[in-house]
């Protein structure tokens, strides 16, 4: 009998760290409904391929951490030229730069919800970028909300000769459910 509490204790101390049972820490893990679209004069599309670590909790905002990697060969603009475009070398450049990186800096709260700081990788150049956003509990899951604009001249990327055709300034919208680990 002995042993068979101390197996129990042992099972039960590996589940909840291992496990770490109904997020307490706020650790989070990305679901695969997320959704990234980007949209801008000449161009549109969505991309996959997000991963990474997310801590959140909305009652300890000075412990969240977001550390989120895009695959750039994952966009998908709905035409097969404009996608081999968008990764070539005038654009993303994907077989030098295959992924956007994003870390926080800092989670702040504002009137509408969240704003979120950090530094972004994009095309080897890293800026400071702000991405209002909103977090709803749903009880099992969560689901985080934001839209924010980017220039794509910014991380220069500058398309070919012709780029005029596609505008500087893209909106991104976000929508990524998450579930506590």
């Amino acid at each position: 009998m002995k042993y068979l509490m101390v197996l129990i204790s042992i099972n039960v101390l590996f589940f909840t760290t291992v496990f770490d049972i109904q997020g307490q820490t706020g650790k989070l893990a990305i679901q695969d409904d997320y959704t990234i679209n980007f949209s801008g004069s000449g161009a549109d599309g969505t991309f996959g391929g997000l991963a990474g670590n997310i801590i959140f909790d909305p009652n300890k905002l000075a412990e969240a951490k977001f550390e989120i990697s895009l695959d750039v060969g994952s966009i998908d603009t709905g035409n097969k030229t404009k996608n081999k475009h968008a990764k070539g070398k005038s654009w993303f450049h994907l077989d030098k730069f295959s992924t956007v990186t994003f870390n926080s800096t800092r989670v702040i709260s504002t009137e509408q919800g969240y704003e979120l700081v950090g530094k972004m990788n994009m095309h080897g150049v890293t800026k400071e970028i702000s991405i209002p956003f909103t977090y709803k509990d749903q009880g099992d899951r969560g689901i985080f909300e934001g839209t924010f604009k980017i220039n794509r001249k910014d991380f220069d990327i500058f398309g070919p000769f012709f780029g005029f055709a596609v505008g500087d300034e893209f909106e991104v919208k976000l929508k990524v459910p998450v579930k506590p680990i």
